[in-house]
């Protein structure tokens, strides 16, 4: 089974939402994968989603009930992706060592940005901005991680 790791800044924002729009894709198609999501900072450690997170998710029938966390080394070999939201957390990701093959920006998995340049794939951070940021990083990641599942069902299984 994929394991798979949503990283953004400070885990309160843009992780969770793509963890709880992947989890609610899942459910809807009885597909199973381990995911999770976590940030490079610790400032929010144990708090749970930005109520702006919350509401946005909500608006579209998403629960966010994820606890805001800090990545762990042994999370870069843990989880088989390791989904960072723009090129400053794939750096950082890469930075603590991980697998630059198990590193992907999130929005690589838009099929409408296949062949986008690399600066059009970060998702922008809400945090300092108002609600009308977390509807548009909603929309962002909910292709993103349609494209992310399409790919991930069109890959053959791994036998155990």
């Amino acid at each position: 089974m994929k394991r798979l790791l949503f990283v953004c800044l400070g885990n309160i924002c843009r992780s969770p939402l793509a963890e709880a729009i992947f989890r609610h894709k899942c459910r809807e198609r009885s597909e199973h994968f381990v995911v999770d999501s976590a940030g490079l900072g610790h400032w929010h450690e144990g708090e749970p989603a930005d109520p702006r997170t919350i509401e946005v998710a909500r608006r579209f029938g998403i629960e966010v009930p994820s606890i805001a966390r800090q990545v762990r080394p042994d999370d870069l070999s843990r989880f088989d992706l390791l989904l960072a939201m723009d090129r400053e957390n794939r750096r950082g990701l890469l930075g603590m060592g991980a697998d630059p093959d198990r590193v992907r920006l999130i929005r690589s998995f838009d099929p409408d940005l296949r062949n986008a340049p690399e600066h059009r794939l970060d998702v922008p951070d809400p945090y300092l901005g108002g609600p009308e940021g977390f509807v548009e990083v909603y929309h962002m990641l909910d292709a993103a991680c349609e494209g992310l599942l399409d790919e991930l069902r069109a890959q053959p299984s791994e036998k155990s």
